[in-house]
């Protein structure tokens, strides 16, 4: 997995935003990669009901505020696997803050993206092209995910690719 300390946000050769996945679509368990063990470790179990809407993944190269790489969630034709790496084209960004446990609220944006191999999704250039009521149903999945960890999600706003492409590029690791 040292792989995962050397890749960049974006391909060179293509420009597409480096996603490696996390946590599969469907899937109840929040996994996460532990750079000091190396490997993937189960971060939370969601309760029942609560599932992951698409693929979510992490931007390697990139540390967010809360000290994580940049999250994002990746439409896909099919789920991707823990650790698979998925070329993809940034569609937007929804903009939110979360409030932790302990009260300390922190930017915790989340990276809408395409798989660039998506056949179903080949035509969707912006986060503006989704079907609102999809958008929302992202911004309530976030919303109650936090929640049932004792957090609180407020989305902020939703932009497009420029805006989201300047947020990474903003949190590369230096």
């Amino acid at each position: 997995m040292k792989l995962l300390r050397k890749l960049k946000p974006f391909d060179r050769k293509t420009a597409n935003l480096n996603v490696v996945i996390d946590t599969p679509k469907g899937c109840r368990n929040k996994y996460a990669f532990d750079f000091d063990l190396n490997g993937y470790v189960l971060k939370t179990v969601m309760p029942q009901g609560i599932l992951f809407p698409f693929d979510f993944g992490s931007i390697p190269g990139t540390v967010a505020q809360d000290g994580d790489p940049l999250d994002a969630l990746v439409l896909m034709d099919e789920p991707a696997f823990c650790g698979c790496l998925v070329q993809s084209r940034l569609l937007g960004v929804i903009e939110a803050l979360q409030k932790e446990k302990d009260g300390k609220t922190e930017r915790n944006d989340r990276l809408i993206a395409v798989a660039a191999e998506s056949h179903t999704h080949a035509a969707i250039k912006s986060i503006t092209d989704l079907d609102s009521n999809l958008l929302k149903e992202v911004e309530n999945f976030f919303i109650s995910y936090n929640q049932a960890r004792g957090k609180k999600f407020k989305c902020l706003g939703r932009y497009g690719p420029k805006r989201a492409k300047r947020l990474v590029d903003k949190h590369r690791a230096r």
